[in-house]
């Protein structure tokens, strides 16, 4: 078990390098502001680490921008705030080059590739829903519903703090499964650039007991891959004879849901 706490911390204080620039269509100075720097835990939301970005570029945007939504974008590609860090991160960089260059905006909102968020309580609320879904297929929502608020506020705080130890506290309990049968369902989204993450219904054991992989997984539901493509899970590209049930109780997500990034080699 300590060497299951080891990893855990390890996926835990994973960092991305970041370097924003704020839009040059919504800047009000001559020259060019300087960019803002920073260290982002890839198992947050950027709402729930961009306050100092945000308050770095207002004196620099026009008065009737002080209070529009800032979002940011990758290379073009306008960043889903509801996915984590790290999966974004993933699909969208990868280290090619570091730190990985955003632009902030303030104008402009992309509705038709963005939700809205603004405030930190549509995070939580987006949070939360992910982790009884999670909790749905592992357990029948039977260990979330059986909390208290108080242990959902404390998921929730421990994510937003960065705090492991109160996080994990309470998240351990929807981790639990017995060693013969593992979760009832494993939560999983499958990502690729530019198309929706695939979710479906997979078992942890297959019907005559022999533990399912992520290469089982991979082979039922990427309908083309080629060699060079890469799979990606919390930065790390995971053996495919890997069991999907160690995945999802050590590299999950704190909503619980395992994120699997696929990059074909022409991306």
């Amino acid at each position: 078990m300590a060497e299951d706490r080891e990893i855990l911390r390890e996926v835990w204080d994973g960092r991305v390098p970041v370097c924003v620039q704020l839009a040059s269509e919504d800047c009000n100075t001559l020259s060019a502001p300087d960019p803002y720097y920073l260290m982002v835990p890839r198992l947050s939301y950027f709402p729930l680490v961009m306050d100092k970005v945000r308050k770095h570029f207002l004196r620099l945007i026009s008065s009737d921008l002080q209070e529009a939504e800032m979002w940011l974008e990758s290379d073009g590609m306008p960043l889903k705030w509801h996915y984590p860090v790290g999966v974004l991160f993933d699909l969208h960089c990868g280290g090619a080059s570091l730190p990985w260059a955003l632009t902030a905006h303030f104008s402009h909102f992309p509705e038709q590739d963005l939700i809205r968020c603004p405030t930190r309580e549509v995070v939580e609320s987006h949070f939360m829903s992910s982790l009884k879904e999670a909790d749905g297929l592992k357990h029948r929502g039977q260990i979330i519903t059986n909390m208290k608020s108080k242990d959902h506020k404390q998921l929730w705080m421990g994510l937003c703090n960065d705090k492991f130890d109160q996080f994990w506290a309470i998240n351990r309990k929807l981790m639990e499964s017995t060693p013969e049968e593992g979760f009832k369902f494993i939560p999983f989204r499958l990502h690729s650039p530019s198309q929706a993450p695939i979710q479906r219904l997979i078992r942890p054991l297959t019907e005559d007991g022999r533990r399912v992989t992520l290469a089982d997984l991979l082979l039922e539901y990427l309908s083309v891959s080629q060699e060079g493509d890469r799979v990606v899970i919390q930065g790390i590209e995971v053996p495919h004879d890997t069991p999907l049930q160690w995945l999802s109780e050590h590299l999950s997500h704190p909503d619980n849901f395992l994120h699997i990034c696929y990059i074909p080699l022409q991306s």
